[in-house]
Parts: C-alpha cells; sequence; structure tokens
C-alpha cells in the first residue's frame, strides 16, 4: 500500500456521513413502508400496553398462606378390621390442614402385628434357602422384612424354604384390592383458604369474598356456576384435570391445584383468581400411582406391643399459589414508548432494503442514495 492511501484510509476516520432523503412515487414500497409502521404501533398499543400491560410497575413476589379442610364420612364393612366408619380425622393425612394433603381411597390393612419370628415372604428371592448357612443370623434380607435367624424353614418336598426371620409378624398383606375401599371419598369436599399479600404495593387479599355468608359457604360448590367458591367436590378436581376418580382411586396419584393471583391496581385493588388443575404423577409409568405406610401402635392385654399396619394409596393435592400485581408507573411507560419508536426506523430499514436490491431500478435508487462529495482541500501529502 502507497504512502498517499495509507494517509487517506487515516484520514477517513475523520469524515462525516449525513442522511440523504429520496422520495419514490412507487406505490408498493410506500405501502410496505405504511403497513410496516402500522403494525409496530399496533404492537404497541394492543401486545404492549393493552395485553402485557407494560406501562405498569409489577409485583412478583407474592406471600401466601394456605389452609385446607376436608370433610366426609365412609363406612367400610370389613372383616380384617374392627374400624369400620371413617371420617375426616381417618382418612386425611397430615389432618394440620396445610397446602400438601393427602386423602385415603384404598388400603391394605394388616392387624395386630407384634415383634417374633416368622418365615420371610417367598416371593423374595433373596429369601430363598435349602439349608441354615444359607441364612446367616443376623443379617438383613435384601428387600425385605426382617433380620435372618439363622433358620431355613423347609415348606416342601423338594428341599426348598424361606429363611426365618425376626420382624414385625405376620408380615404385610400382599393383595392390593381391586375394589376401591373408600368408595365415598370423591363425594368429600375441599375447603381451601388462602391468604396473599404483595408487599411492594402493601395489600392483602383472600379467596373468600367479603359478600359470602356462612350459609353461602354450607351450600356452594367450585364449578362453572360458581367459579368463587372456594369448597370443591374431590370427584370433580378428578375430573377437571382430566382423569377418572375410580381408576385414579385405586393405586392413587397427585393432582396440582394452581391458583394463580391477577391484580390491576391502577384504579382499584381488584384481584381476579383463577384455578387449574392438572395431575403430576405419570399414570402410565411403572411407578404410577401414590402409597405410602403407616402404623398405629398400641399393646395388649399383657402388655406386648402391637401395631396395625397400613399401606394406603390415596389422591395427594398439592396447592400452588403465584401471582401478579401490576400498578401504572411513569418510569415503564417512557422505556416503552421509546424503544416502540426506534422500532419504526425498521420501517425505513426494511423499505431501503427493498429499494436497494429487489426492485427493478435498483442501480438507479443506488446511485442517488449514495453520493460522494469530493473536498477541494487536498490531503496532506
Amino acid at each position: 500500500m502507497s504512502q498517499v492511501d495509507c494517509r487517506t484510509l487515516c484520514f477517513s476516520i475523520f469524515y462525516y456521513k449525513t442522511q440523504k432523503y429520496l422520495l419514490t412515487t412507487d406505490i408498493r414500497v410506500g405501502l410496505l413502508y405504511r403497513l410496516t409502521q402500522l403494525g409496530i404501533l399496533l404492537y404497541l398499543l394492543w401486545w404492549v400496553f393493552l395485553e402485557q400491560k407494560s406501562y405498569q410497575t409489577i409485583d412478583n413476589s407474592i406471600e401466601s398462606s394456605v389452609i385446607s379442610k376436608i370433610k366426609g364420612t365412609s363406612y367400610r364393612n370389613s372383616s380384617d378390621s374392627g374400624n369400620n366408619f371413617w371420617d375426616s380425622t381417618d382418612f386425611v393425612l397430615p389432618s394440620l390442614g396445610e397446602n400438601v394433603f393427602f386423602i385415603i381411597t384404598n388400603l391394605i390393612m394388616t392387624p395386630n402385628q407384634r415383634q417374633t419370628t416368622c418365615a420371610e415372604s417367598p416371593k423374595n428371592p433373596n429369601a430363598q434357602c435349602s439349608q441354615d448357612s444359607d441364612c446367616p443370623k443376623g443379617k438383613s434380607v435384601i428387600r425385605g422384612n426382617g433380620v435372618m435367624t439363622g433358620n431355613c424353614l423347609i415348606a416342601g418336598g423338594d428341599g426348598s424354604g424361606t429363611c426365618e426371620i425376626f420382624a414385625w409378624c405376620p408380615l404385610e398383606n400382599s393383595p392390593h384390592s381391586k375394589k376401591i375401599v373408600l368408595e365415598n371419598a370423591e363425594n368429600f369436599t375441599i375447603y381451601v383458604k388462602n391468604h396473599i399479600r404483595f408487599s411492594k404495593f402493601n395489600i392483602s387479599k383472600t379467596n373468600l369474598r367479603e359478600a359470602q355468608s356462612k350459609s353461602y359457604l354450607k351450600s356452594c360448590r367450585f364449578g362453572p356456576d360458581s367459579m368463587d367458591c372456594p369448597i370443591f367436590r374431590v370427584g370433580n378436581l378428578v375430573n377437571y384435570s382430566g382423569n377418572n376418580f375410580q381408576a385414579m382411586a385405586k393405586d392413587g396419584g397427585v393432582i396440582e391445584i394452581q391458583m394463580h393471583w391477577d391484580c390491576n391496581l391502577d384504579f382499584t385493588t381488584v384481584c381476579k383468581l383463577h384455578y387449574s388443575f392438572h395431575r403430576l404423577d405419570n399414570s402410565n409409568s411403572v411407578s404410577g400411582g401414590y402409597n405410602f405406610r403407616f402404623a398405629r401402635y398400641y399393646q395388649d392385654a399383657n402388655g406386648v406391643e402391637l401395631r396395625k399396619l397400613m399401606k394406603v394409596y390415596g389422591i395427594r393435592f398439592d396447592v400452588l399459589v403465584s401471582g401478579r400485581a401490576g400498578k401504572f408507573s411513569i418510569i415503564p411507560v417512557v422505556i416503552n414508548v421509546g424503544t416502540s419508536l426506534a422500532l419504526l426506523s425498521a420501517a425505513t430499514f426494511i423499505c431501503d432494503l427493498v429499494l436497494l436490491y429487489l426492485v427493478k431500478k435498483r442501480r438507479i435508487y443506488r446511485d442517488k442514495k449514495y453520493e460522494e462529495i469530493v473536498s477541494h482541500k487536498k490531503l496532506p501529502v
């Protein structure tokens, strides 16, 4: 590169480039220009301000408290249990009324268990034996119910048997009832009381309307005609999640009750509450459903500790609360208006691309748009 070219390149940083306006009578380009401007303005007015309410300052940090109460009764005619009548104290866990609660719909009950020796389940391959040495004393049975005593209990003429264990005996009843134990559970009612607060705006709300009386709460049920009623029928909740109660009650499941608050504080403190319901567990997988075990302990007449083991199936409800509160503020208005006005330059940019590269007379437009004025002052040599 010559010395003159280097000097020209260096001094080019001091050149000034100004805009040059061209007027074209091409109606197609003019129509494209106005339509692009109209689209940007509609985006600003409809989407940014009306739909997204971007003229507001937002508070998404909702403070929430949930209290739940379940009511209902059920009668179970069973020969293995003396507790045939069930109320909310029996079938709701925990009974404190939190945002996560469990309603029993089916169960396997094993009464009168005590700590003694018995044979491990023959279905457990780790407990099968043919001699005492196969059952080392003090070793826990893998995926079993107790600790081996060192004895092999031969059960058949083929010389095979099952290890004896020290555990809570008799072992758990394994058959899973095909008939739902608490069939009436779908008629149980759930009262969900929710209190929220948006600290940024210092407002508090509850899902119990002030106009609602005690007599209304006793008779109302949440549904299409009473969307503000905080009392839900269990069977309806399962249906709202897209499932069938009878099918779900056998193996259990998990349902989410989503409560979303939308508060518009521009002129009043109006808050809209929206409910949605979803099943969270995968009913088609091997681990689908929901169950767990718990026991109730007591003593017999001789003071021996006994327990009643229950493997319960049921529906777990998770109440999740989210919310948004917004109020007019001049700062987001200025920011969004400025951003949208800057977008209007996109209309000019698009039309310039059309004129310079797409139309037939693009070479003429290009020559007219870019024009270099050479200064009479010579560059230093």
